[in-house]
């Protein structure tokens, strides 16, 4: 796909068609990179548990972290010494 480059401001940018941000998952913000020439422009990678603390702090604040299944056990782990 040809695009024009346009000025901005003191800069120059492209515009990117709606379909490729959509494939592409680029949304706010994005990683910029020149690799051997090419201008890359990639999602920014996000650790993936980035937010996990916060979500735990929240469901213990709601008190909303009861089991989903219930606890299953083996004949005679009552019996076990820990």
């Amino acid at each position: 796909m040809q695009v024009s480059i346009r000025k901005m401001g003191n800069s120059h940018g492209i515009l990117i068609p709606k379909p490729i941000l959509l494939e592409t998952g680029l949304t706010d913000v994005a990683e910029l990179v020149l690799n051997k020439g090419v201008i890359e422009i990639r999602p920014i990678k996000t650790h993936p548990r980035a937010g996990w603390a916060e979500d735990a702090q929240r469901i213990t604040a709601q008190a909303d972290d009861a089991l989903v299944w219930p606890a299953l056990a083996n004949e005679g782990d009552e019996a076990l010494q820990w």
